[in-house]
Formats: C-alpha cells, sequence, structure tokens
C-alpha cells in the first residue's frame, strides 16, 4: 500500500495526517512519497517523518520527491494539501485589493473574491494532478485538503471523472468548540450528533446527551445569558446565526461572517466590535506561523518528537477501506439525493460509512428550509465558480463574485466587476488565460 502526499512542505498537516498513519498499526508495512516544489520544507518533512517512524516503530518506507510523477506512480491515496501561490503574493493579493474597494475579509479562502480567485489559481494545479493519477495511479482515491473545499472538490467531482473526497476537520470540532464556549464540557461524553450541510457551513441538526435528551435548549438558553459571554467572545457570529436562523454551524465565526451579508459592513461599523470580528485575520495568522516557524521547526524534527491521533479522517479512511471496518466520517461528495432540499450538482458534506468499498455517503434528507437556503446562497457561488473555471470566461467569474453574499452586500454591480479586472492582472501568471 502507498500513500503519496502532494504539499508534503506543509509539515504540520503532513505530521497530522501521516503522523496518524504511522501510529495506525492495523496498516502494516507501507510506503509514504512526499512530494513538495520547496526542497528545505521537504526535507523538513521528510526527517520528521523518519525521526516519528524510527520513534514509534513504525513499518512506514519513506522517500521524497520533486518529481509529482514518480512519487505518484502506483500510489493507492493520494493526499493533496497544496496552497497555490503561498501567502505572498497571492494570499496577500486576495485582501489588499478588495480593501481598496472597501471589502473587507477575515479569511479569504472559501467564498467571496478571496475564494473565487484562490480557486481560479488552484484547479489548473489539481488538472495536472488528476492527469498524471489517470496515467500513474488510476484506481488511487484522491483525499482533498485544500480550500476552497467544495469548489474544489466539486470541481473534480464534476469535471474529472476522478474518486475523490474533499475533508475537512470542522466537524469534528463543531461540538467541542460550543461545549467549550457554554461551560457544557460535561456533556461531551456520550453526547449524541447529526451534523449535514455544505463544507464550513454544515448544520448540527440534532444533538442530545446520552439519554436522548434534547440539549439545544439548554445551549441557547445559556447562549442568551451574560453568564458565558466572555468565553462566548471569540464564537459570536455562530451564536447569532443559531438564534436567528435556529441551528449552530460548523465554522468558525470568522468565517462565518464573510459567508453571510450581515456583519461585515461599512454602513455598520459597530457590528465589528459587538460580534469581536477579527477582519485580516488569515494575513496575521500567516506572518505569526512565519514569525514562529523557525522554533516550530526545530521541535519537529528533532530526533524525540513526539505525535498523538489528530482529529483528521484520513488515516481512519485508509484503514477502513483496508480492513474492511467500517468506519463514519464527514466526507464532501457530490449531491446524488443525499440532501434533497439543495442542488443535485452541489458538492455537499454529509456523514459517510467508510469500508473495503469505499466512501459510502448516507442520506440525509430535507435540511430545515432556512438552513438550506443559507446553503444555496453559498453553493450559487462555487456553482459558477466551478464553471468559470471549466470555461475560462471572464463572464462567469465576475457573475461568481455578483452572486456572493458578502461582496453584493458591500459593492456594486460594477465595482465588483472592476475588482474582478483587478483580481485578474494581479494573478497574472497563476491563472490561466481567460476569454
Amino acid at each position: 500500500m502507498k500513500i503519496t502526499f502532494l504539499g508534503a512542505g506543509s509539515t504540520i498537516f503532513a505530521k497530522n495526517v501521516l503522523g496518524d498513519c504511522i501510529l495506525t498499526k492495523e496498516l502494516g508495512e507501507f510506503d509514504i512519497a512526499l512530494y513538495d516544489i520547496d526542497a528545505e520544507r521537504l526535507e523538513d518533512s521528510y526527517r520528521m517523518l523518519c525521526n516519528i517512524n524510527e520513534k514509534y516503530q513504525g513499518k512506514a518506507r519513506i522517500k521524497k520527491y520533486m518529481d509529482r510523477r514518480k512519487s505518484l506512480d502506483g500510489a493507492d491515496f493520494v493526499v493533496n494539501a497544496v496552497q497555490i501561490g503561498g501567502y505572498k503574493p497571492c494570499t496577500v493579493t486576495d485582501f489588499e485589493i478588495p480593501q481598496k474597494y472597501g471589502l473587507r475579509q477575515t479569511i479569504a479562502d472559501t467564498l467571496g473574491i478571496g475564494g473565487i480567485f484562490r480557486a481560479l489559481r488552484t484547479i489548473p494545479v489539481l488538472e495536472d494532478f488528476v492527469h498524471d493519477m489517470q496515467e500513474t495511479c488510476p484506481s488511487a482515491l484522491l483525499l482533498n485538503y485544500t480550500n476552497p473545499m467544495a469548489m474544489l472538490t466539486g470541481y473534480l467531482q464534476k469535471k474529472m471523472g476522478v474518486k475523490v473526497v474533499g475533508l475537512c476537520h470542522s466537524v469534528q470540532c463543531c461540538v467541542d468548540g460550543l461545549f467549550q464556549s457554554l461551560g457544557m464540557e460535561e456533556y461531551r461524553a456520550g453526547c449524541r450528533w447529526k451534523i449535514a450541510g455544505i463544507n464550513h457551513q454544515a448544520w448540527l441538526l440534532e444533538i442530545c446527551d446520552e439519554n436522548g435528551q434534547d440539549l439545544y435548549p439548554e445551549i441557547k438558553r445559556r447562549s442568551l445569558g451574560g453568564e458565558y459571554r466572555e468565553k462566548m467572545e471569540w464564537d459570536l457570529v455562530r451564536h447569532d446565526i443559531m438564534h436567528r436562523f435556529g441551528y449552530y454551524n460548523t465554522e468558525s465565526s470568522e468565517h462565518t461572517a464573510e459567508y453571510n451579508p450581515y456583519y461585515i459592513k461599512k454602513n455598520y461599523p459597530e457590528l465589528i466590535e459587538r460580534y469581536k470580528i477579527p477582519l485580516d485575520e488569515y494575513p496575521r495568522r500567516c506572518e505569526k506561523q512565519i514569525a514562529d516557524w523557525a522554533e516550530l521547526r526545530e521541535k519537529c524534527i528533532r530526533k524525540d518528537v513526539e505525535h498523538e491521533y489528530s482529529r483528521e479522517f484520513a488515516a481512519p479512511i485508509i484503514r477502513a477501506m483496508l480492513t474492511d471496518q467500517p468506519f463514519r466520517v464527514h466526507g464532501n461528495v457530490l449531491n446524488k439525493n443525499l440532501i434533497t432540499n439543495l442542488p443535485q450538482d452541489a458538492c455537499v458534506e454529509v456523514p459517510c460509512m467508510v469500508d473495503r468499498n469505499g466512501i459510502n455517503p448516507c442520506y440525509v434528507g430535507a435540511l430545515p428550509e432556512q438552513c438550506a437556503a443559507l446553503n444555496r446562497t453559498n453553493i450559487n457561488v462555487q456553482n459558477m465558480t466551478i464553471e468559470a473555471a471549466s470555461q475560462r470566461k471572464k463572464e462567469l467569474v465576475y457573475m461568481a463574485a455578483y452572486l456572493d453574499p458578502h461582496t453584493a452586500a458591500e459593492l456594486d454591480l460594477d465595482s465588483i466587476r472592476s475588482l474582478c479586472d483587478d483580481m485578474f492582472e494581479a494573478h497574472a501568471g497563476w491563472i490561466p488565460k481567460y476569454n
């Protein structure tokens, strides 16, 4: 069995995903192929994983490659974790140009102008990945971790015909974060929950304690009280969405604030403070990671580096497919009558059972209509971006931006079009020619 990791220079993420695989005894002997275009970061990840493998008596055979086709040859599983254009110049561009138009963002990697152009520069690279896979490992399962998740995974599912599932850890963190914000950690053991929707906007549809008692009334009571205000300050947008639409969603408040038209509004500047919205949050995180990398690198590559199982789904998926011991994950898959009141061509995030037969998505049925309605506003942008990337048409990019909830709430149509033109110009060399 062979696992290829594309974007292995993402050292911490490689540690989580592949470190989990090394700790999974059921995998037995297997091969790890690490690929990246950054030789130094690739070497760091290679040394780190070799040390983990040795420390925990793992049975992995680890090799590093700067030749992508060689890394993919004979792979059974391919993990994608690339970031095209990096923090500089592309992420900086995703923030700075919209700011000139008065359009402010928090993360800008999933929806909005930042998400759209992140997709446009990533999709051509993924096309190359898939073409190589079709020739070197046609039966491999692609595990996509790169954002914008729904746009990229949906594109691969609809346009490329490759076996792929999109994976995100926001579902795994959802309930723990909610309980933490409300001082309800004692309910975590034995609690049962149901989540479905789309990536970064899936809904906590049900949540019960170990006796089957609905916890939503207590959650909403505590959320409205002042007792837990301090604990909730990092998550106020999601709590507000829950009270206004009835359900808590999976992704962070900084993300949620830019997926909807209600919170980041230049005519209502007081909302930023009221909901503690961290504008320009992603650049701050990137700068901190860069500043802290030297110290973190030393911890990762030392001989006695430690690893504990993470929350990532990759290792459990691989184990379930190899052993035929079923395991439940949440995956991003094409909506084939899974969520009945979302478009059938949308990329949706639903429970999936994994076994020797692969990824088996579970039927959900209809979401509460208000939740489906909010999802559709995001799906509109996702599907238009997919079509734009497929046809290489600027007009379709403009339409995707016109439909974006936050962008449309702040800018008029002419400004949106001009903003897109400036983004195309700034991304020259990163995006193919659009007609």
